[in-house]
C-alpha cells in the first residue's frame, strides 16, 4: 500500500509542478515509476478521480483565483492554464462552477474550489512515532484589526476531523474562493459568546473587512470580531506526512508558554485561530492575549 500511495503522490507533485504545461499519461507514468495503465489505475484508486479530471478541476480552480485577484483577460487565463481554446475553457468553467468566467471576474462570488489533498499526508500521515529531533517554535506578538468573519458552524466539533465528519471537508474549498484580509481561510475555536446553542466550538471561516457587505453563502453566519492582539506560534517546516506531529509540537509549546513573561495574559474572549497546516512554512496557530 505504501508503495502505491507514494507513486500517486509523485504524480500529484508532477501535476502541481507542471500544471501550466501539457501533461500526458506517459509523463505521469514516468513520475509514478509504473506503466501508464497501472499508474492511471492507482491514481483513480487513491484520489477517486481520473488524472484528466484531477488536472481539469485543479486548473479551473487556480484560474478562478487568478480571475478574482488579477486584472487579466479571459483568453490569457485560458491559454496559460492549459486550455486549448477560450470557448472550451468557458464551457468547462460554467460546468464546474455554474457561472461563466467573465461574469465571475466582474463579480466574484463564493465557489466550491477543488482542493487536492496529498495522498501521502492523508493515508501515511497519522503516525505515532516521535519526530527525529527537537525542533524550534517561533513566537511573535501580532495584531489583528476589527473585522468580520464569515463562518460555517458545526454541531459538536472540537477539532478538524470531527468538523469534517459533521459538515464535510468541502467548506474549506468554498472559503478559499473568498478574498480574505489575512490572505487565507482560518479555523477557529470560538469562545462561548460567539457560539449559538447547539453549535460547535470549532468552526472554519474567512476574515473580511468590517464593512463587508458581500455574499454570505447559504448555511453560513457572519460574526464581528474586535481589534485584538495575538501570540503567533509557528513551527519549523515539516514533511507533509508529519503534520500530526507538527501540530502536537505547537500544542505542547502553547501549553508550556507563560505570556506573563512579556506582560500579557491569555484572552479567553477572542477566538483561538488555526491556519492550514502547510509543510513548507510550518504549522501556525494564533492565541489571543491581552495586557496584564
Amino acid at each position: 500500500m505504501r508503495e502505491q500511495i507514494l507513486a500517486v503522490q509523485r504524480m500529484q507533485d508532477y501535476i502541481e509542478a507542471h500544471l501550466n504545461e501539457e501533461i500526458t499519461l506517459a509523463d505521469l507514468a514516468r513520475a509514478s515509476q509504473f506503466s501508464p495503465w497501472y499508474a492511471r489505475r492507482l491514481f483513480i484508486k487513491w484520489t477517486n478521480l481520473t488524472p484528466a479530471e484531477y488536472i481539469r478541476k485543479l486548473r479551473l480552480s487556480k484560474s478562478a483565483l487568478r480571475l478574482r485577484d488579477e486584472n487579466c483577460r479571459i483568453i490569457d487565463v485560458a491559454l496559460e492554464m492549459g486550455f486549448g481554446s477560450v470557448d472550451g475553457y468557458q464551457r468547462a468553467f460554467a460546468r464546474e462552477f455554474g457561472c461563466n468566467p467573465k461574469q465571475y471576474a466582474a463579480n466574484p462570488v463564493p465557489l466550491y474550489l477543488f482542493k487536492p489533498y496529498s495522498v501521502k499526508s492523508q493515508y501515511l500521515g497519522r503516525r505515532n512515532e516521535s519526530m527525529e529531533k527537537v525542533r524550534n517554535v517561533f513566537i511573535q506578538v501580532m495584531e489583528k484589526p476589527a473585522r468580520k468573519a464569515v463562518i460555517k458552524r458545526g454541531i459538536k466539533a472540537t477539532h478538524y476531523f470531527e468538523y469534517c465528519e459533521e459538515v464535510g471537508c468541502d467548506v474549506w474549498s468554498l472559503l478559499t474562493s473568498m478574498k480574505s484580509i489575512s490572505g487565507e481561510p482560518v479555523c477557529m475555536w470560538l469562545p462561548e459568546r460567539y457560539r449559538k446553542p447547539g453549535t460547535s466550538e470549532y468552526v472554519q471561516g474567512v476574515e473580511v473587512p468590517l464593512d463587508y457587505d458581500g455574499i454570505v453563502p447559504e448555511g453560513f453566519d457572519i460574526i464581528e470580531l474586535p481589534a485584538s492582539k495575538y501570540l503567533m506560534f509557528q513551527g519549523e517546516p515539516f514533511a507533509e506526512e508529519d503534520y500530526a506531529q507538527a501540530i502536537d509540537e505547537i500544542w505542547e509549546a502553547e501549553r508550556k508558554y507563560n505570556p506573563s513573561v512579556i506582560g500579557y495574559e491569555w484572552d479567553t474572549e477572542n477566538p483561538r485561530i488555526q491556519l492550514e497546516p502547510i509543510g513548507t512554512r510550518g504549522y501556525i496557530e494564533l492565541l489571543p492575549i491581552k495586557p496584564l
